[in-house]
């Protein structure tokens, strides 16, 4: 996979000084907001040197969301592990540095309105003249090709097209979006995926190629039952709440001390032991309750009885008793309860970085672990550019033309 061989002096060992395993490949973030930088920031978690070229006005992701002294706080968790360097694509000059960036690069990440490399002369046809083994990851609404492919289609698109907010909500309320960009993250953990098949699919052939990655298409994958079940059935899947139209009881209750708790009994011998636990053995022998969908129709039933069970005691109490008696709870959690969970807190789901503007600044750690070569999170964003002298250094770019390039606007 990496066209590169020993370490990379950009990219600090992992834990305990174990290897990370994309050590070695380089990577080329040029996308904007979530999507394609998040794609990228999974890479760097795992070691790729994650190169984001930013234009000089910066990405837009360091505008977006809330500060903290007036430092951007998102962007300080998808610029993690990155390397800044500004580049003004829409110059010449700017153009030039970037083919010449690209021409050792192993992947490359853009997610522009399809048409826009093309006219900068940064398509693929022009980039793998000089790099024949290039992955070029190129992330968009709507995908490169289609009626809808030139539209501008950001996560809040694809969570509407792909039907996800028809069945999100109350039954007589209206569709509902998620208050964060969900579907960017579904779209870049596609991406990350993508991005490992097409250099796997290089090492079979000796040639990189072009990934078109649609996020209303990676919104239809996850939605993939209800879809199908919809086109064989006829049967339109609407809007539940907080319940589950394949399985009961299966909601949020709140607890007498004002907390909220979410069941989940998705196989009957869970469903038994609730209905147990909360003082309703009999349940289990109505007719219904053997099959998720005999249990979703009596769902009133079943809320009521775990519900009002539940409302008679505390969040630890009822977490408690659910856990001994092996029946799946999970308390409502705000953020203060994640950063103060002891289970999140012995795993280290949830690390600390060191920052030079923030002092420290407490973020999601790497999204899986591996035995012997595990990610990490190495740093948090960097400041726009810090790495731009670097970078085209690298190039063999010296500090009087580095200067002039600035003094243009290039950088």
């Amino acid at each position: 996979m990496i066209n590169r061989s020993g370490p990379d002096p950009h990219q600090s060992p992992g834990p305990s000084g174990s290897p990370l395993p994309l050590a070695g490949l380089k990577v080329i973030d040029t996308a904007t907001l979530f999507a394609g930088p998040f794609a990228a920031t999974l890479l760097g978690d795992y070691g790729a040197d994650v190169l984001k070229i930013e234009h000089p006005d910066g990405d837009p992701a360091r505008r977006y969301g809330a500060q903290a002294d007036g430092v951007p706080v998102w962007w300080k968790v998808v610029g993690r592990n990155k390397r800044s360097a500004t580049l003004d694509l829409h110059t010449d000059e700017g153009q030039l540095l970037f083919r010449r960036l690209a021409a050792d690069a192993d992947l490359v990440v853009e997610n522009f309105r399809p048409g826009t490399l093309e006219r900068w002369g940064l398509d693929y046809a022009a980039l793998s003249a000089g790099n024949p083994r290039l992955v070029l990851l190129r992330m968009t609404g709507f995908g490169q090709t289609g009626p809808y492919a030139r539209r501008p289609g950001f996560g809040t698109v694809g969570e509407a097209m792909s039907g996800l907010a028809h069945l999100t909500g109350s039954p007589d309320g209206p569709p509902t979006l998620p208050s964060f960009p969900l579907a960017d993250a579904v779209a870049g953990l596609t991406a990350a995926f993508a991005a490992l098949t097409a250099l796997r699919a290089r090492e079979l052939t000796g040639r990189g190629q072009v990934v078109d990655l649609s996020i209303v298409e990676s919104m239809l994958g996850v939605l993939a039952g209800p879809l199908a079940t919809y086109d064989l059935t006829g049967v339109m899947p609407t809007r539940q709440g907080n319940r589950s139209p394949n399985n009961a009881p299966r909601n949020v209750y709140r607890t007498k001390d004002g907390h909220w708790v979410a069941v989940a009994a998705t196989t009957l011998s869970i469903a038994e032991r609730v209905v147990r636990l909360v003082g309703r053995p009999e349940l289990a022998e109505e007719p219904w309750f053997g099959t998720g969908a005999g249990r979703a129709l009596h769902a009133g039933t079943l809320d009521a009885a775990v519900g009002g069970w539940i409302a008679e005691r505390t969040r630890d109490e009822v977490v408690d008793a659910f856990a001994h008696a092996q029946a799946a709870i999970g308390a409502v959690y705000d953020f203060a309860d994640v950063l103060q969970d002891p289970h999140i807190a012995a795993r280290g789901s949830v690390v600390s970085v060191p920052d030079p503007e923030l002092g420290t600044i407490r973020m999601p750690g790497a999204a899986f672990r591996l035995s012997d070569t595990p990610g990490s999170v190495r740093s948090a964003g960097p400041r726009l550019g810090e790495h731009t002298a670097e970078v085209l250094a690298e190039l063999g770019i010296g500090h009087e033309e580095l200067s002039a390039l600035a003094d243009r606007g290039v950088i």
